[in-house]
């Protein structure tokens, strides 16, 4: 079986100070809705993942990304068994240079937040596995499988 792909794009800045942060949002519909999220989505027909990031970014954002300044930072899988039907492959891109002002969408309300404080209490329960360590620099590579409740990742057995 293939499974439906998506690309998420982690925005990153240095503050004056050299703080990094990164550009999440709260989810307002759809899949994953009330979680902090990295902007994304799925991938249209015959889109690249590349391709499909810098939509979403420019949608849920309005930012202005150029391709070949999205750094791929992993591939990961999503396994829901008690409803496959969200099951789905996310391509991890980070990028550091765009241009614009962040701005609401219909998707989400863009935010920056520490990396030194992500918010990994108020995003998918996989982020506290492999979210950090991107911004460490180590790729994320992994499969998630989530419980009956749709939110709690089980442990791999």
């Amino acid at each position: 079986m293939s499974l439906p792909q998506v690309c998420v794009c982690y925005l990153t800045r240095r503050t004056p100070s050299g703080e990094l942060q990164v550009l999440l949002g709260r989810k307002k519909k759809g899949l994953g809705i009330g979680n902090i999220v990295g902007l994304g989505g799925k991938l249209e027909h015959g889109e690249s993942a590349v391709d499909a990031a810098v939509r979403e970014i420019e949608e849920e954002s309005g930012l202005l990304v150029q391709a070949q300044h999205l750094l791929p930072f992993g591939v990961l899988t999503y396994l829901f068994p008690h409803r496959e039907a969200w099951s789905q492959i996310s391509n991890v891109f980070v990028c550091s240079e765009f241009t614009g002002t962040p701005r609401e969408s219909d998707e989400l309300n863009p935010e920056w937040f520490e990396v030194a404080a992500l918010p990994v209490h108020e995003m998918w329960d996989d982020a506290k596995h492999w979210l950090p360590g991107v911004f460490a620099g180590t790729p994320a590579r992994a499969t998630f499988t989530f419980g009956p409740d749709l939110k709690t990742v089980i442990p791999n057995t």
